[in-house]
């Protein structure tokens, strides 16, 4: 196995390379307003840096979102690009699992609210129980203002950068990771690992919006477009 995983979906452009023992190399720079122009160098440098080609690839994963609509979609055209290029087609994780993903590994057996910026002052967020097992999602992922949240998710540990930036509606944070603030494809690299090993499909790699774009054609180019 060589599992190439990507992520853009939030503040930080991620990228890592991982075999069947772990992790060979890593990029993850926190730039949001970069994405296009920092992925590519990234996966340069993972490759470069592990001493392994394209070519070997068993695997391309993207984090699908939730996540801003151009952020997000650098990360999976280029994963799609890839995976193409090489023989493959890419699939997808949840951007939230991943967070969660991280809380799980570092140790934590409870239940917890994922949260991260979802601008316009809301955020992405979701509700997972750990426990020995793994990570388990109580529903889809959903998009709102933190502090219109119900009362018991807000009372929550969290994760993401939502916690952070939203510190008044979300107060408790998770100890043990508070470095979990976006997504880590280190995160993504070893949930896909650990699902494929047991059997379990991933997503596709289309983008979960949960939300219109911020950028819309205006009515004059609508008009043209009618012509």
């Amino acid at each position: 196995m060589l599992l190439l995983a990507l992520d853009t979906s939030t503040s930080a452009v991620s990228v890592a390379l991982w075999d069947e023992r772990g992790q060979l190399a890593s990029s993850h720079v926190v730039d949001p307003q970069a994405h296009g122009e920092i992925l590519a160098p990234g996966i340069r440098e993972v490759f470069a840096t592990a001493g392994r080609r394209p070519a070997e690839l068993t695997h391309v994963v993207t984090g699908v979102g939730p996540g801003p609509f151009t952020g997000l979609r650098v990360g999976i055209v280029t994963a799609r690009t890839l995976a193409h290029v090489v023989g493959l087609t890419a699939a997808g994780l949840s951007g939230l699992d991943a967070l969660a993903h991280r809380a799980w590994t570092s140790g934590v057996r409870e239940r917890i609210l994922v949260a991260t910026d979802a601008r316009r002052k809301e955020v992405y967020w979701g509700v997972y129980d750990l426990d020995a097992e793994g990570i388990h999602a109580h529903d889809d992922p959903q998009v709102g203002p933190a502090a219109e949240l119900p009362a018991d998710v807000r009372a929550l540990p969290n994760v993401g950068r939502g916690g952070l930036l939203y510190a008044d509606a979300l107060p408790t944070r998770v100890v043990v990771c508070e470095d979990a603030l976006d997504v880590d494809a280190a995160d993504l690299a070893d949930l896909a690992r650990r699902r494929l090993a047991a059997g379990h499909e991933l997503l596709p790699a289309e983008p979960l919006y949960l939300r219109r774009p911020d950028a819309v054609p205006s009515a004059t180019v609508k008009s043209v477009l009618r012509r």
